[in-house]
């Protein structure tokens, strides 16, 4: 009996044991699925503030997805713990089941016991089963058997009332179990409709982000088309300003051969007249010359007219450094000081963000789109002013097609341009500062934001300007 006590005991601790360990399986999926909601609510502030702004449609439809796919893990989540607590719950059932038969035998053990105890107790009583015995030690044992079978039925009761307490126990532990399932399968319910309206809005959402991604298409080739223009404007005044430099160039080296073919003329000029001079006094210094003496003399003025001959005026052949250089020497200075401060130079704005890189870029709100950038793109705040980057010359100040003016600041070889100003404050001609303010940038009137395009050119070529400003 004591080992069947026993038994009983450990297989109760075991179940119970089996009891924490779903629990805690349980737990953990509640603490995952509270992390789950948190992110839900994150994601759900995020979509009220991307609401707001149409232009972040994109961004919305990829947060609500974001949404939708925790919101999928949040329904999985219960419905894992549905199904621990169904097994719970059928643990529980079979455990109070067994219990429930092993009272009831226990109560029909005892009620047996009770019964023969009563009709043994009529016709033979305790007394006279202790005085029947034949000897002291038969008295003892048989007194011993009746305390220790007063006591088997006091464990009897004992353990009916502690499996009834366990029932109890089971019941509570059901019918908690159940409530947390019917529970789940409430809260199951509300994301399930919540995951139904965010597909349906996701539809929605989808389909005006298309009708909008034309629209955008549209105004984006439209841009596009004016920046093409501008730029096409830039490199035309560009070609122009190297053109013109040519031009003046080759004016300033005709003038520079004509000077020297008039210095040499000059020289074989006032040779020729020298040597004219010489031979009048030589002749003049001779009296009555013989024939020998004229001839001598013939002979000896001879190589002094050799020189005449040799000076005359020729026209110099041009020389390949002649010919290649197009710049001052004050041009070559700016041109060497502008080359040795790559990557120092200052911004053209003195406070913004880059929005837009140097050549082919993706779109970024439009997808399958590439912008092909002449230049960078600084946005500024509004009222914002461009500044010049190094020390230079204003070329050039011109007005660019439905975009403003730009400025043309020339560094030897090198030249910036400012492109998208509301007001110049140069003037073509003057000499500039580095860091000094050339004009305002133009403001956008529905974003509130002003944008300069800013180019490096090199000669005909142009540049990254990222790579020459200071990061």
């Amino acid at each position: 009996m004591r080992k069947l006590i026993f038994l009983f005991t450990l297989f109760s601790f075991f179940c119970v044991s089996l009891v924490s360990v779903k629990a805690q399986t349980v737990g953990e999926l509640r603490k995952q699925r509270k992390e789950i909601q948190e992110r839900i609510n994150a994601t759900n502030k995020l979509l009220q503030q991307t609401k707001k702004d149409e232009k972040k449609s994109r961004n919305r439809l990829n947060t609500l997805k974001r949404n939708m796919n925790d919101r999928k893990k949040l329904i999985n989540s219960y419905n894992l713990e549905i199904n621990a607590l169904n097994r719970k719950i059928d643990k529980l059932t079979s455990e109070r089941k067994a219990l429930e038969a092993q009272l009831e035998k226990q109560k029909q053990d005892y009620a047996k016991l009770i019964q023969n105890t009563q009709m043994n107790r009529n016709s033979y009583s305790k007394l006279m089963f202790l005085l029947s015995a034949r000897n002291f030690d038969q008295t003892l044992r048989r007194a011993r058997y009746l305390q220790e079978f007063a006591d088997y039925k006091k464990e009897q009761v004992k353990q009916i009332e502690s499996v009834k307490k366990q029932i109890e126990i089971k019941t509570a532990s059901l019918d908690q179990n159940k409530a947390e399932k019917l529970k789940a399968l409430k809260a199951k319910e509300i994301e399930n409709a919540k995951l139904i309206k965010e597909e349906g809005e996701e539809k929605v959402l989808y389909a005006e982000l298309q009708k909008e991604e034309k629209k955008l298409t549209a105004e984006f080739r439209l841009h596009q088309r004016k920046r093409d223009q501008i730029d096409n404007r830039i490199q035309e005044v560009i070609a122009e300003e190297i053109r013109k430099a040519e031009a003046r160039r080759r004016a300033e080296e005709a003038r520079r051969r004509a000077a020297e073919v008039r210095r040499k003329a000059e020289e074989a000029k006032l040779a020729e007249a020298l040597a004219k001079k010489n031979a009048s006094k030589t002749a003049k210094s001779a009296t009555q010359p013989s024939e020998t003496q004229q001839t001598t003399t013939a002979q000896a003025t001879a190589p002094e007219e050799t020189p005449t001959k040799t000076t005359s005026p020729a026209v110099e052949k041009p020389r390949p450094s002649d010919a290649v250089s197009t710049m001052t020497r004050e041009e070559s200075l700016l041109a060497g000081g502008f080359a040795n401060n790559r990557g120092r130079l200052p911004w053209p704005v003195d406070r913004g963000v880059i929005s837009g890189r140097f050549g082919m870029q993706p779109h970024p709100e439009l997808r399958h789109v590439t912008i092909n950038n002449k230049g960078t793109y600084f946005r500024a705040p509004s009222g914002t002013k461009a500044r010049a980057v190094y020390e230079g010359v204003v070329t050039r100040r011109f007005a660019l097609p439905g975009s403003g003016s730009a400025v043309i600041i020339q560094h030897g070889n090198y030249r910036t341009v400012y492109g998208n100003l509301s007001s110049v404050y140069v003037r073509e001609g003057e000499r500039v500062s580095a860091r000094q303010a050339i004009g305002q940038i133009f403001t956008d009137a529905e974003s509130g934001q002003a944008e300069l395009q800013f180019q490096i050119w090199r000669g005909s070529s142009m540049v990254n300007p990222e790579s020459w400003l200071r990061r």
